[in-house]
C-alpha cells in the first residue's frame, strides 16, 4: 500500500509532538531536577526511568497490538493515559514521588512510537527509503522545542518546563486520533515464533550493536546540558547546540533515499558508529572549544539520524507480517530502552567520581565496541537492502 499524501500531515503531526516532548525532556528536565536539589546520582536514576520503561512497555503494547489487530486504538489509549499520568509532576518534588510519576507516565508514553513506526512503514510499502521525510517532522518538533525553551529559560524559571510538557502531551493525544488505519499484510513468517527471527546470528549482532550505540548515548542525554552550563554556556546556547544536532539529523533524513541507492544499511551503520567514537571524544575533551562542539553536534546526523533510519529499515526487513509491531517494540526495548537505561545509570557514578572527560571517553569506547561488532557481521549486508 502506498502512503496517501493527504495523510502525511496526520502522521507528521504525531511525530512532531512526540519528539517535541523529547526536546523538552532530554535537555531541560535534568536542569529542572537539579533546581529542586537532586544530586547527580538521583538525576541519573530519574533520567533513566524513561529508558527503563522503553525496555519493558513497548513489548507489552506491541504484543497487545498484534494480538488484537487494533494497533491505532492501542496508540490512542496509551496517549490518553500518558497525558493523564503526566499531571503527577505538578504534585511532587520528592525523589520517590518523581520516580513513581515518571515511571507511570513513561510506561504509557513509550508505547506509541514502535506502533506508529510500524504503521508508517506499512503505508510506505516498498518506498521505505522515504521514511526519513515523514520522520523528519519529529526532528522539526524537537528543534522548535529545544530552541524555544532554551531562549525562554534565559528569562523565566526552569519550573515552567512542567507546563511545556503538558501542552506537548495534549498535542500527542490530539494527533494520536488523526493517524489513519493501516492493514497488516500476511507474510510467510507469520506462523513462526518471533524468537526464530531474533536468534539468527546477524539479527543478534545487529541488536547487540544497536544496544551499544544507545548505551554510548546515555551520558549525552543525561548530563550534556548540565555539562555545558557548568562550563559557562547560556541556556539559549545549550538549546542551539542541541538543535544543531537535530537540524543536521533532518538533513540526513532527506538524504537517505540517495544514500540507500549507493550503500547498504549495514555500511551506513558502520559509518554511524565510527562517527559516534569521534563525537564523544570531542565532547569529552573539547567542551571549551565552541568549534569542536559544533563539529561534535553536527555528527548527530550520523550517530542518530542515519543510524536510526537504517536501523528501523532493517527491523522492518527482519520482522514482517504479524511480527511488525513486536519487532519494532523489541528493537526499542533492547536498544533505546535497555541501552539507554544502562548508559544513563552508569553515567551518574562515573560523572560524580571521575568527571565528564572520562565519562564521554567511556561513551566513545562503547561506540567502538559497537563498530567492531557491526564490522564482524558486515557479511549480513548481502542479505539485507
Amino acid at each position: 500500500m502506498t502512503l496517501n499524501k493527504n495523510y502525511h500531515w496526520r502522521i507528521a503531526g504525531f511525530y512532531f509532538f512526540y519528539f517535541a516532548f523529547i526536546g523538552m525532556f532530554a535537555p531541560y528536565w535534568s536542569l529542572y531536577l537539579k533546581s529542586i536539589q537532586f544530586d547527580a546520582v538521583q538525576i541519573a536514576i530519574l533520567m533513566s526511568v524513561g529508558p527503563v520503561m522503553r525496555m519493558i512497555a513497548p513489548n507489552i503494547w506491541g504484543w497487545l497490538a498484534d494480538r488484537t489487530g487494533k494497533r491505532l486504538l492501542v496508540v490512542q489509549i496509551a496517549a490518553a493515559l500518558g497525558a493523564l499520568s503526566y499531571l503527577g509532576v505538578f504534585a511532587t518534588t520528592s525523589f520517590y514521588g518523581m520516580l513513581l510519576v515518571l515511571g507511570v507516565m513513561s510506561f504509557f508514553w513509550s508505547a506509541s512510537m514502535p506502533l506508529v513506526e510500524a504503521t508508517t512503514l506499512t503505508y510506505l510499502g516498498k518506498n521505505t527509503a522515504h521514511y526519513g521525510r515523514i520522520r523528519s517532522w519529529g526532528s522539526v518538533g524537537f528543534v522548535v522545542t529545544v530552541l524555544g525553551l532554551g531562549y525562554a529559560f534565559d528569562y523565566i524559571a526552569i519550573g515552567w518546563v512542567l507546563w511545556a510538557g503538558l501542552f506537548i502531551m495534549l498535542g500527542i493525544l490530539f494527533f494520536s486520533r488523526q493517524i489513519p488505519p493501516t492493514e497488516v499484510l500476511a507474510h510467510h513468517t507469520d506462523s513462526q515464533p518471533i524468537m526464530r527471527i531474533v536468534l539468527q546470528p546477524h539479527v543478534l549482532a545487529f541488536f547487540g550493536a544497536c544496544f551499544l550505540m544507545s548505551f554510548a548515548h546515555g551520558p549525552y542525554y543525561t548530563f550534556f546540558s548540565i555539562y555545558l552550563v557548568e562550563h559557562g554556556y547560556a541556556k539559549s546556547a545549550v538549546g542551539w547546540l542541541w538543535a544543531l544536532g537535530v537540524i543536521c539529523e533532518i538533513g540526513v533524513f532527506f538524504l537517505m533515499p540517495w544514500l540507500t541507492r549507493r550503500y547498504t544499511m549495514p555500511q551506513i551503520l558502520l559509518v554511524s558508529f565510527a562517527c559516534a567514537v569521534l563525537r564523544f571524544l570531542l565532547i569529552g575533551w573539547g567542551v571549551d572549544s565552541l568549534w569542536l562542539l559544533l563539529i561534535a553536534q553536527a555528527l548527530h546526523a550520523a550517530t542518530f539520524g542515519a543510524f536510526h533510519a537504517a536501523a528501523v529499515a532493517l527491523i522492518h526487513h527482519f520482522f514482517q507480517g504479524r511480527h511488525q509491531s513486536k519487532g519494532q517494540a523489541l528493537f526499542g526495548s533492547l536498544t533505546y530502552g535497555a541501552g539507554g537505561m544502562l548508559g544513563g545509570l552508569a553515567s551518574g557514578p562515573i560523572w560524580q567520581h571521575y568527571g565528564a572527560s572520562v565519562l564521554y571517553s567511556c561513551s566513545a569506547g562503547v561506540a567502538l565496541l559497537g563498530l567492531l561488532l557491526m564490522g564482524w557481521k558486515l557479511g549480513m549486508a548481502r542479505a539485507v537492502p
